[in-house]
């Protein structure tokens, strides 16, 4: 580990807690440690493992000789523009100071995960040559982000970041009714074991085992992965035809996994956005990966720290 600048990244997810040292600089990972989330334990319970990280981390820069700019925290949650968690969809952070509580060990700030991943796509990774680009993860759960000018777009209450948790509704001709879908509850990680454990009866496949069988040529799991690639691929679509980005950069576990649901994803997003003048722009995976809400989360308490007068690297 060098003596530069670094700060602490915490990306809080609902199965593991991924947090690192994170060099300013060049956004290389020095140190990182994970540890399951639990979030059943509820959220003071959570909030201490990730209090404990960033204290064991704080050791390691200080023994390293590093400058210590701040500690940021991702979580999957929505985030005010002043920093206040407002949903409880995976922790209930509600009310809890939890910037207050990082800011023991160095300057602090929370940001949404999506956010934070956007942040460090736009400053080292697959949005850094782009002024405007769509950002969109795919894992747990889906959403979205536009950066401009290297920063998120958070809109007025911090909730500019919705993409597939609320409902679509249609009327259904067929049925003479009305269809109700959430994306999220179809295309997601965990939607995808839950289909197809509902179709064979296999309650412990994951989402890494249904694409897997899905390439293998196994037909429930290919249709599993098909359809919920194609309904997602629709909700990026219409996402680019109201936003018009440069480019669109997907991040998150299954949104990187290539294969069949990447390839039916980008086709199903083409052919749902309207302008010929848009429908070929790039569609890109993520550079920077499974650490990207690290690195982001870590940009973020770097960015608390400049606030504070800590640190010496510039905004770029």
């Amino acid at each position: 580990m060098s003596g530069g600048e670094v700060a602490i990244g915490i990306d809080v997810g609902g199965t593991k807690i991924a947090a690192g040292l994170v060099e300013i600089t060049s956004g290389r990972v020095l140190s990182m440690h994970r540890v399951p989330t639990e979030p059943e334990m509820g959220g003071e319970a959570v909030l201490r493992k990730c209090l404990d990280l960033a204290g064991r981390l704080a050791e390691e820069a200080l023994a390293a000789g590093t400058c210590l700019a701040g500690v940021g925290v991702g979580v999957p949650e929505l985030v005010s523009p002043e920093g206040s968690i407002t949903s409880n969809q995976t922790i209930d952070w509600r009310d809890v100071p939890v910037a207050e509580s990082f800011g023991r060990i160095a300057p602090a700030g929370v940001e949404s995960d999506v956010r934070a991943a956007a942040l460090a796509e736009a400053r080292y990774g697959s949005g850094r040559k782009c002024y405007n680009f769509l950002y969109v993860t795919i894992g747990t759960g889906i959403s979205c982000t536009l950066v401009q000018g290297g920063l998120p777009y958070r809109g007025a209450r911090g909730n500019a970041l919705v993409l597939a948790s609320g409902k679509l509704t249609c009327w259904c001709e067929r049925c003479g009714g009305f269809a109700v879908t959430v994306v999220e509850e179809f295309s997601s990680g965990p939607a995808i074991a839950r289909r197809y454990a509902d179709l064979t009866g296999d309650s412990a496949a994951t989402s890494e085992k249904v694409l897997a069988l899905a390439e293998a040529g196994n037909a429930t799991a290919r249709a599993v992965v098909v359809s919920a690639a194609e309904l997602v691929g629709g909700a990026i679509g219409f996402a680019v035809n109201i936003l018009d980005p440069e480019v669109v950069v997907i991040g998150g576990g299954l949104g990187t996994a290539g294969g069949t649901y990447w390839e039916h994803m980008v086709r199903s997003a083409r052919e749902h956005i309207w302008s010929e003048q848009t429908r070929g722009l790039e569609i890109l995976r993520s550079e920077l990966g499974e650490h990207a809400g690290l690195i982001g989360a870590a940009l973020v308490g770097w960015r608390a720290g400049r606030a504070h007068g800590v640190g010496h690297e510039e905004e770029r």
